[in-house]
């Protein structure tokens, strides 16, 4: 899997010639289109009565403002908000219903403008210039500092952030599809880093020009953040909001983005996975936003497509690790849990996870998967649509009813299904597995075993750190699940880190290691006699999950009763 480092040359020089700085060079006309284009689907969907819009989603934001108030919150929003009502009010106290549907489409149209607004963002080259550049010397000044183990190292420039990053994959047929369309990288979720490696990775190692991205909105909150933000190419997600204008408007920007050809990138899962598993149910918002855009241009007589390309995200160890376990476990089981900061959101932490990254010899894998098209079909590298037989498809049919290319919202929301569906076995085949991840896969399954009448929270209040897993025991486990993991590789339905070669007891070994080297209560550690022991059966069980909906429970199963 592992191969030797390449990095690519841009496929654009030309940042002034990147579709994101084009779109953010004719932003107010982009916004009007955004308007116009919300506007009419509304009407179409409510069928022109809007009054019951317009009620729920001036409740839902003053709710919002009343239990959910962000600095970043534009200080008019009481007031704009008060005016809606007081316009609505008025309205309603009008006798002729015309005059009450001109107030309510002049109110629409507002809340339209405005949550255009918010939403839009823009890009700066000589921004992103200074980031791109600022962004490398700082990594590298960290990475060379970490290895020296001592301040002098800040000023040696010798190695790069690259060299930790494995990208790994179909990057090659991913640069030939920018000519083609547009391209749409939807990468798994497990860290508030992700979007800063991906855009590093995808800029100085894929050579890739910038995508539009989502950023959430309390990122904003903090000046230097949102100050960067806005300038590169981020478009502004508040997850706070609900209401249907809202959420209209937002697919809207991103449905017109792709039909423009702005490259998007954005993360279907919506959030960071709580469990540590991989995503299996994605939000269908931005999905279904490229199933129309597709649509939109075969009705345009076009030849451009949108492609999508899966990526999978492999750390050896996540810094909100412990922050987001106890939020799926909270959720799942309904536990009254002690609250934990989380740390992914704090810039000392972050700096102090890429100290420890820099300094160990921890790597990310970035595993880009094969691209597709929005039906979820193979495409080759002239962007060509391939059957399960190889046989090409012509994309224009799945859009036609009577042999006319038509808008069909039924299915499209079934083609984008299809699609989300597709995604979750990719990111299943193209997870790239490590021996972190396999390490604590048999250490939990075996605490599984020998407790066979205790649920998972009867697992997880278990005394830590009076459990002893003895060496032999969990390399038996390794082997077999290697043995199983070899045979799913050849059928296609994973990838394997190159280290999965290692004997049992290596393996074990720089699982181990990899996987303690950033938490103060370490999931895996051996005592002093030898053994395996946890000081976190909790956060054990967030790494056991990555290999999770794999069907291997069974192995460890079988091994523990001899059978293997």
């Amino acid at each position: 899997m592992k191969k030797e480092l390449v990095i690519y040359p841009p496929l654009l020089d030309d940042i002034e010639s990147w579709p994101v700085h084009q779109l953010s060079e004719q932003r107010d006309a982009f916004i009007e289109q955004m308007d116009a284009f919300t506007f009419g689907r509304l009407m179409d969907k409510t069928g022109g009565d809007l009054s019951d819009l317009l009620v729920k989603t001036l409740y839902q934001e003053r709710e919002r403002i009343r239990n959910e108030p962000w600095k970043v919150d534009p200080p008019d929003q009481r007031s704009f908000w008060s005016e809606v009502g007081k316009r609505m009010v008025k309205r309603s106290l009008d006798r002729e219903a015309s005059e009450a549907q001109v107030v309510n489409e002049e109110l629409l149209k507002r809340i339209i403008h405005r949550y255009s607004e918010e939403i839009m963002g823009t890009f700066n080259p000589g921004t992103f210039r200074f980031a791109r550049s600022f962004l490398t010397i700082l990594f590298n000044r960290l990475f060379n500092a970490a290895v020296d183990k001592s301040i002098r190292g800040l000023f040696r420039g010798r190695r790069n952030l690259y060299e930790r990053l494995h990208v790994v994959g179909e990057v090659d047929a991913v640069r030939s599809l920018f000519d083609r369309g547009t391209v749409v990288v939807v990468p798994t979720h497990f860290s508030n880093l992700d979007s800063i490696l991906v855009g590093y990775a995808m800029d100085q190692i894929m050579g890739l020009p910038a995508f539009a991205y989502g950023a959430g909105l309390n990122l904003y909150n903090a000046g230097p953040a949102a100050y960067y933000m806005n300038r590169l190419g981020a478009y502004r997600v508040d997850r706070r909001k609900k209401n249907p204008i809202y959420l209209e408007t937002l697919k809207s920007m991103s449905t017109l983005g792709l039909v423009r050809g702005v490259n998007s990138l954005f993360f279907p899962g919506g959030t960071r996975s709580r469990s540590g598993a991989l995503e299996t149910d994605l939000k269908l918002g931005l999905l279904g936003t490229a199933v129309e855009a597709q649509r939109m241009l075969c009705q345009m007589d076009s030849s451009r497509k949108v492609f999508i390309v899966p990526m999978v995200i492999g750390y050896n160890f996540v810094l909100e690790a412990p922050f987001l376990i106890e939020q799926h476990l909270r959720h799942t089981g309904k536990e009254q849990y002690l609250g934990i900061r989380d740390e992914g959101s704090r810039i000392r932490s972050w700096l102090r996870f890429f100290w420890r990254f820099f300094s160990t010899t921890s790597d990310i894998t970035l595993s880009i998967g094969r691209p597709m098209d929005v039906l979820g079909n193979f495409v080759d590298q002239e962007g060509n649509s391939l059957s399960r037989h190889g046989k090409q498809l012509d994309i224009q049919q799945y859009f036609m009813t009577s042999g006319v290319l038509t808008e069909d919202r039924q299915r499209e929301e079934e083609y984008t299904r299809l699609l989300a569906d597709t995604l979750v076995e990719r990111y299943h085949a193209e997870n790239v597995v490590l021996a972190s991840h396999l390490v604590p896969f048999a250490v939990f399954r075996t605490l599984a075993v020998h407790h066979p009448k205790l649920d998972l929270f009867g697992l997880l209040r278990l005394p830590a750190d009076e459990t002893v897993f003895p060496v032999q025991t969990i390399e038996r486990a390794v082997d077999a699940l290697k043995t199983q993991l070899f045979r799913m590789e050849q059928e296609g339905r994973l990838c394997l880190a190159p280290e999965i070669s290692l004997p049992a007891d290596e393996l074990v070994r720089l699982g181990v290691s990899k996987l303690g080297v950033f938490h103060s209560r370490k999931p895996l550690r051996f005592n002093k006699n030898g053994s395996i022991v946890s000081s976190d059966f909790k956060v054990l069980y967030y790494y056991h999950n990555r290999l999770a909906h794999y069907g291997l429970e069974r192995v460890v199963q079988d091994c523990a009763a001899g059978q293997v």
